[in-house]
């Protein structure tokens, strides 16, 4: 057992470690634009639908499978169009185990909503029985946090300048009430150092802010999805993936050959990075970053409209060319979910 003298002295000596970031000097790049989505782990596949559409109103703008382990589905969740910074995906294993935040992993994932919509939200959860923290100020924003069916943590943080959006047709939200896009990451680690000059010096973000132990980077673009949080907690326990856990966080490349030099960069760094993959709808690479969460960089195009007509989004399974072949095979297996009222296999 540790004790509580050498427990916060480690804890003092890496947290004075938090201001490093915020001189490191940005150079003139742009770097990564933003998030460009979360994955994570649920354990109940139908529990995970009716929550995210319908309990936060998201849309579901693409049903696959993990083209990995095709015996799961693949959820995409978002604004309308399914685009990039505004996406929540699962992986739903039926008998996952339950996982545990700690270090190594992203603790919690925000959604941006209007001010004019954070009443309306504390009462949408009260309305619908769902327990949820706050509100609370963090970095002079609302901040609301509740849990989904599996424990995963979700904010929705109102952000000043964001207007009202259609929400879909069948969406249980209003126009005020429509989540527009991610906000902000949370990731936990041990020490902040490594991942904050990845973030500064590499991904060119800029140090903006630090609050009760949490430094906050921004993507210099300014575009939407630009946040990222990290905390510094060295006395929690490594993170064990499972359901209610995220499995990796992916930042927006603007096409294949921005992509490609990310991973020069990434490769020359001595980590390891994997080759280009195919997810059909972008294009990915994967690292993990020093305090070890497992990063993916995804190309925007080509979206989620290249098998699937805008307004038919997530209403059929689609499968990439390679896995058609198995089609009968993986629909066997994959259980049957309600979307909307009609039950679909």
């Amino acid at each position: 057992m540790r004790s509580t003298e050498s427990s916060s002295a480690r804890h003092q000596t890496r947290c004075a470690d938090l201001r490093y970031a915020l001189e490191v000097t940005i150079t003139e790049n742009d770097g990564i634009a933003g998030l460009h989505h979360v994955t994570a782990i649920a354990g109940g596949t139908q529990a995970n639908l009716d929550f995210y559409t319908g309990v936060l109103g998201l849309r579901l703008v693409k049903r696959t499978v993990n083209f990995d382990a095709p015996d799961t589905y693949h959820f995409y969740y978002g604004d309308a169009a399914g685009s990039p910074g505004s996406l929540l995906t699962f992986f739903p294993f039926e008998d996952a185990a339950p996982g545990r935040t700690g270090t190594g992993m992203a603790e919690a994932t925000a959604f941006a909503i209007p001010e004019a919509a954070f009443e309306p939200w504390m009462a949408r959860l009260a309305e619908e029985g769902r327990d949820f923290e706050g509100p609370a100020t963090r970095f002079d924003e609302q901040v609301l946090s509740l849990r989904d069916p599996d424990g995963l943590r979700i904010e929705l943080v109102a952000e000043a300048g964001l207007n009202g959006a259609a929400p879909g047709a069948d969406s249980p939200v209003t126009e005020v009430q429509a989540v527009r896009r991610l906000h902000s990451v949370t990731l936990c680690v041990e020490a902040p150092e490594r991942t904050a000059r990845l973030l500064t010096e590499i991904f060119h973000y800029e140090a903006v802010g630090e609050e009760a132990g949490r430094l906050r980077f921004r993507a210099r673009s300014g575009g939407p999805a630009g946040i990222v949080d990290l905390l510094c907690q060295p006395d929690r326990m490594r993170g064990r993936m499972g359901a209610g856990t995220v499995h990796h966080v992916a930042f927006r490349a603007r096409d294949e050959a921005e992509q490609r030099a990310w991973r020069e960069t990434i490769a020359a760094l001595g980590l390891n990075v994997t080759p280009v993959l195919d997810r059909q709808y972008f294009r990915s690479i994967y690292f993990r970053e020093p305090g070890g969460v497992l990063f993916e960089i995804a190309t925007n195009p080509p979206g989620f409209a290249i098998d699937e007509a805008p307004e038919a989004l997530g209403s059929a399974l689609k499968l990439p060319p390679w896995l058609e072949p198995q089609r009968t095979d993986i629909e066997r297996r994959l259980p049957p979910v309600r979307l909307r009222g009609t039950s679909v296999g």
